[in-house]
Order: structure tokens, then C-alpha cells, then sequence
């Protein structure tokens, strides 16, 4: 099945190269045609001068110069199908990469990294070879940070049913969601603030005084201009008008240069991400969505027709960078007030779009948060999209449940069974033998199904929870914080989340390691009791046997798993597997033999 997903980006990466190389070829030889249109024109001035003749001379200017412009547009069109197909190739050799070896070009989303989150640092939410890693897909900072936000808290259950069926549509589109990576692939740039100077932009208004009559100016000027200069034809006093009515037009532009520095100083930045940004909602809003959810995102941008708007802007931007061209600058600003005109129409335009943009590029943040998880829904079609069950108590069941990040071909399942109770379970076992892999495996997997994403097991039922975890604990030299006190601040952390949050399901591994035996063992004790007193809900990894004894104590609410080890002609032999009871063989000495340590008998 792998093999068949990979096979079907390979195969859509060679098509879109193709198409690349394809359009490359054109672009060169418009390249050399518009190198033969130059050469023209020096031919028709040779002529011309050899001739003395101005008009072959004009005739031909006009000519090519009308052809050499048809090539250009021709040329920058190719340029970007060009393009296009160079990032789709990208984009589907980004897929395999992932699949194959976790590559990915996108955020791993280091900088949400939190170890006193409730679980994002211990789950490996986020970071090299993360969760986020696996699945990320956006390239603007908000759809990072939204795909962020949904794997650092469960939503409600009416939010998560909504995301699966929008994300199993989009999965279904599986070419609309690479399509849409591509045109967005422009945005994934390392700074992670680039639209924030777009909605500067948009929430700087501008004052220009006399606004109303300067407008008014600008839509008669040049018919004022074109009826002085032809009625100086007849009468020579006009064409002075007309010399006068060029050089006002030029002084109020002039005049004014401040406000049309004022309005151009983003502008110029933004405008090739606008026309960018333009072709994104256009998908958008053009593709045919039966899902609610995908359904009321893309009403939000159809009402306002942002892709209309945004491209209108980026129209309005480019013409205004006509005045980067000294002759054409000149000419345009004395017949039509061209710089001003244009800086007048993008501030009238912000006045009429600032307050829905925003709203707009939240719709793109979440169509990315989306994607990414549509594609482990297509990458992984294994996995199952979890049955969220609604429950006073807690519910976590699942069938053939392993861990998404670790490689297919190496993973082991195992089952699981918490059903609408309240329980706590001792889990004991081997060094290595796969204790905190299952309890992470729990973990991430509940992580995946309370934001909407399918799961690595065959099925999985769970009910909406507050995931706590304990595990890798550390001290720190800057906040002079030994082990046993970022121990005792995790454990703290842990006890007042069960009393004030909701629903908390609790992972532990290993607690009070940074102390004694008899404190570790007495202590431990005495949190575990003091979980099951706040009706607490969760798994607690030991090595302590003494621990599991808590059973006999608490019948009703403590159970014991473990994972053991065979040993084989002194060789150990992990299965990974998870049973019912207590652990009985250990390895310690076995692993300290290994290294030359001989604990004795």
C-alpha cells in the first residue's frame, strides 16, 4: 500500500517536471525571439538612416515595439507555468520524502516547543522528527500556528466530527490539496511574520488633504490636456495652456510625492504575494466543497469576493510601479496624474477591504491545518478516523494502536481497553522493553483524535480529554532547578490540572527518579492515591514492583499491564507487547553484563 502512494507521487512528480521543462523551452525561445525583435529594430534604423527615411524608422518602432511587448506578456505567463510545475514537482517529491524518511520542507514547529506544556514535550508534538513535522503543510505563519493550536488542546466533539468529514473530503482531493501547497509555496519563507506587514498596510490609513477635489482634477485632467494641445493646432495660445496644464499636472504630483511614498513603501513589498495570495482563494473559492465546514470557510471569502479584491489590489500596486520606468513615468504623470491617481485608488481600496482581509487569511490557515491533516488521511489510508464517544467518565479503546512516528516496517501494535470507567494502570516491565513507547503511543494518538486527525491503529474509540503527561523530566542550570525539583514542579502541576481541568488523562513514567529508593517508592505511592482519592485517570510506568501491589489495595480502580523479555543463550528478546499482570523478569543485569559491569548473583 506504500508502495502505491509513493508510486503515485513519483509519477505525479514526473508529470509536473515535464510540464516544467516543457515550459521552460518556451520561455527560452521567446527569450531569442525577443533578441530577434531587437535585432529587427536596429536593421529598420540602419535602413532608415541609409534611406533617409524617418517613417521606416516609426513605422517599425511602433511595430515591434507593440510585438516585443506581446512577447514579454507571453514570456512571463510561461515563466509562471514554469514555475507552477517546478513547485508541484517539489511539492509531490516533499510527499515521498515524507513518507520515506520524515523529510519535510515545511515548519517542524520548533518554536511552539514548551516543556512545561501539559504534554506537547514529552508526546514530541513538536521539533525534529515531531508530530508536527509529519503532518505540517502550511507555509503562512497563521495556518503554522493554527495546525499548532489544534495539537496543543483537545477541541469539543461537535468540532472534531466537523474536521473529520472536512478532512476525509480533502483527502478525496488529493490533487486540489497539492495544488493548493503549490500556489501557497511562495509563503513558506523563514520569516514568519510576512503578512504582518500586509495588514500594517492595510490598517495605515492615509490622509490626503483636498482629497475629494484632487480626484475630481484627476478624471478631467487629461481631456483638458488632449482639447488644449489639439485646439493649439488651430490657435497657438492653447498649445501655452496645454504646456501650463502639463506643468501643474506635474507640480501636484510632485506636490504630493510624500503621500504616494507613503502609500507605495509596502505596496512595492507586497505585490507579487497579493497575486499570489489572488490565485489561493480563487482555488478556493472555485472548488466545488459538500463538507459544512468546507462549505462555511469558503463562504466567508465568496461573500466578499476576496480573490477579486486581492487581485484588484495587486493590479493597482503594479501600476503603480509603472513609475520605476523614467520615461513612462514622466508621460504618465503629465497626462493622467498617474502616481497619484493610483496611490489615491489603493488607499480608497484598503478603506473599502481592511476589516474583512484578516478574516479572509484565517480561511486560508485553516484550508492549511486541514491539508496537512488530509494528507495522513491519503498517505496513510491504514489509519482510522477515531469514534469520539461522549461520557461522564473516560473512555480509550483501540485495536492494533502503534506509534505514528516510528517506521512502519518497525512498529509494534498492541490493544488497549479503558471503557466508560475511572482507572488508574500500573504498568511495569524491562528496561527497553517498550513501557514508554506505549505510553507515548496512547499519548500522540489521542493527541491525533481529539484535533481531527485519523489515527495509527485499526480502530479507536475515545472520549474528549485533557492529556497530562510526566515523563521526560529535566533540570536546569538557568532557573537553578535540580531533577528532583522540576520532579516535584511536574508533579505539582499534574495534581492541580486533576482538580481544575477537564478531564485529565495522566501519563507517567518513571516518577521521583531524581531521589532515594524508599522516598521514590513512598512517594509514588502516595501520588498514585492521592490520584485515585481525586478520582484520577491514567497510566503510571514503574520498574518498582511494589508499586503494582497497589492493586490488591485498590481492586476497583487499579489494574497492572506489563512488557517482559525473554532471554535466549544470554541474547534478550523484546516482543513489545503488553499484558495483563505484573512483570516478573528484569534485564538490568543483563545490560550492565553487557558492558563489562558483573552486579554479581
Amino acid at each position: 500500500m506504500e508502495n502505491d502512494i509513493i508510486d503515485h507521487y513519483t509519477n505525479n512528480a514526473q508529470q509536473a517536471s515535464q510540464q516544467a521543462d516543457k515550459f521552460k523551452k518556451l520561455v527560452d525561445t521567446y527569450s531569442l525571439m525577443r533578441l530577434g525583435i531587437f535585432a529587427a529594430l536596429v536593421v529598420a534604423i540602419y535602413f532608415g538612416a541609409v534611406n533617409d527615411n524617418f517613417s521606416i524608422v516609426a513605422v517599425s518602432f511602433v511595430i515591434l515595439l507593440f510585438v516585443f511587448a506581446s512577447l514579454i506578456s507571453r514570456q512571463s505567463a510561461y515563466e509562471r507555468k514554469r514555475k507552477y510545475f517546478k513547485d508541484l514537482t517539489l511539492i509531490n517529491n516533499n510527499e515521498i520524502a515524507s513518507i520515506q524518511t520524515r523529510g519535510n520542507i515545511y515548519s517542524n514547529g520548533s518554536a511552539f516547543g514548551n516543556e512545561k506544556h501539559f504534554y506537547t514535550s514529552d508526546l514530541d508534538i513538536f521539533g525534529n522528527m515531531s508530530l508536527f513535522q509529519l503532518m505540517n503543510r502550511a507555509a503562512t505563519a497563521p495556518g503554522i500556528a493554527k495546525l499548532a493550536s489544534w495539537l496543543s488542546a483537545p477541541a469539543k466533539k461537535e468540532v472534531i466530527l466537523q474536521r473529520q468529514q472536512a478532512v476525509e473530503e480533502i483527502a478525496n482531493k488529493n490533487q486540489w490539496r497539492l495544488e493548493i501547497q503549490t500556489l501557497l509555496l511562495f509563503a513558506n519563507k523563514p520569516d514568519a511574520n510576512q503578512l504582518q506587514g500586509l495588514f500594517a498596510f492595510l490598517h495605515t490609513p492615509l490622509t490626503l488633504p483636498g482629497e475629494k477635489l484632487l480626484v475630481n482634477y484627476i478624471n478631467i485632467a487629461p481631456y483638458l490636456l488632449l482639447a488644449a494641445f489639439v485646439a493649439g493646432y488651430f490657435t497657438p495660445v492653447f498649445t501655452l495652456i496645454g504646456i501650463g496644464l502639463a506643468l501643474a499636472n506635474m507640480t501636484i504630483v510632485m506636490s504630493q510625492g510624500g503621500y504616494i511614498a507613503k502609500s507605495s513603501a509596502i505596496a512595492d513589498r507586497i505585490s507579487k504575494d497579493l497575486a499570489g495570495y489572488a490565485a489561493v482563494f480563487a482555488k478556493i473559492e472555485q472548488e466545488d466543497w459538500h463538507a459544512p465546514y468546507n462549505k462555511a470557510l469558503t463562504q466567508k471569502i465568496k461573500e466578499n469576493q476576496t480573490s477579486k479584491n486581492i487581485a484588484e489590489l495587486s493590479k493597482l500596486i503594479n501600476k503603480m510601479s509603472y513609475n520605476l520606468i523614467m520615461v513612462v513615468n514622466f508621460v504618465l504623470n503629465v497626462l493622467l496624474l498617474w502616481a497619484l491617481k493610483q496611490a489615491i485608488a489603493i488607499e480608497n481600496w484598503k478603506r473599502n477591504n481592511h476589516e474583512s482581509l484578516e478574516d479572509a487569511f484565517e480561511v486560508i490557515a485553516e484550508f492549511e491545518a486541514l491539508s496537512g491533516i488530509a494528507g495522513l488521511k491519503f498517505n496513510y489510508p491504514q489509519w482510522s478516523n477515531p469514534q469520539i464517544e461522549d461520557s461522564e467518565t473516560y473512555t480509550i479503546v483501540a485495536q492494533n494502536m502503534a506509534h505514528p512516528l516510528i517506521n512502519s516496517k518497525n512498529r509494534v501494535t498492541n490493544d488497549y481497553e479503558l471503557t466508560d470507567t475511572f482507572k488508574i494502570d500500573i504498568i511495569t516491565g524491562s528496561n527497553m522493553a517498550g513501557k514508554s513507547t506505549f505510553l507515548r503511543t496512547i499519548g500522540i494518538n489521542t493527541v491525533l483524535a481529539l484535533c481531527g486527525a485519523p489515527v495509527c491503529a485499526d480502530s479507536m474509540r475515545v472520549s474528549v480529554m485533557t492529556m497530562v503527561s510526566y515523563m521526560r523530566i529535566k533540570d536546569s542550570l538557568n532557573e537553578s532547578t535540580s531533577t528532583f525539583k522540576a520532579e516535584l514542579d511536574r508533579l505539582q502541576m499534574l495534581l492541580a490540572a486533576v482538580e481544575k481541568e477537564y478531564k485529565v488523562f495522566f501519563l507517567i513514567d518513571e516518577m521521583l527518579r531524581g531521589t532515594n529508593s524508599v522516598d521514590k517508592y513512598l512517594g509514588s505511592k502516595a501520588v498514585i492515591e492521592q490520584l485515585i482519592a481525586k478520582k484520577g485517570v491514567g497510566m503510571v510506568a514503574t520498574h518498582d514492583l511494589e508499586i503494582a501491589k497497589l492493586e490488591t489495595a485498590y481492586p476497583d480502580y487499579v489494574r497492572n499491564f506489563y512488557f517482559d523479555i525473554q532471554v535466549k543463550d544470554g541474547e534478550m528478546l523484546f516482543d513489545y507487547k503488553m499484558k495483563h499482570g505484573e512483570c516478573k523478569t528484569f534485564n538490568a543485569s543483563l545490560l550492565l553484563r553487557q558492558i563489562g559491569i558483573d552486579v554479581g548473583a
